[in-house]
């Protein structure tokens, strides 16, 4: 019987042998599949960061375009403001001295010949 359980008891221990090495080995690719999966989102992170400060100077290159675009645009625009304000001052210069002439000469003007805007301003000053 001895030698049957040697027999027994080795063949048991090629088992529990089997068993462990077949554990240990899952156990090891589990641990190599999160440290792949850890190495991975750490070269992600670090390349991130990497491109970080060129993202930085490519958004403030494209800020600076568009505020100089919008500053020359503004610019343009109070120019024609400016102009046109300028405009309608030399009109309201012209108009006055149409009025007075005809207030010389004794005609009046019909008041149909106001525009509402322009009664308004007359009485309000705005």
């Amino acid at each position: 019987m001895t030698g049957t359980w040697g027999v027994v008891a080795g063949i048991l221990g090629s088992i529990l042998g089997a068993t462990a090495l077949l554990g240990s080995g899952l156990f090891a690719a589990r641990a190599t599949r999160a440290a792949a999966r850890t190495t991975a989102e750490a070269t992600r992170a670090q390349a991130q960061a990497a491109a970080e400060p060129a993202q930085r100077a490519a958004d403030l290159a494209s800020f600076r375009e568009i505020r100089d675009e919008m500053k020359l645009k503004i610019e343009r625009q109070n120019a024609r403001i400016d102009g046109l304000g300028s405009l309608v001052l030399a009109y309201s210069w012209t108009v006055d001295r149409l009025i007075h002439r005809m207030r010389d000469a004794g005609i009046t003007p019909d008041p149909r010949d106001i525009h509402d805007q322009v009664r308004d301003h007359m009485h309000t000053g705005a």
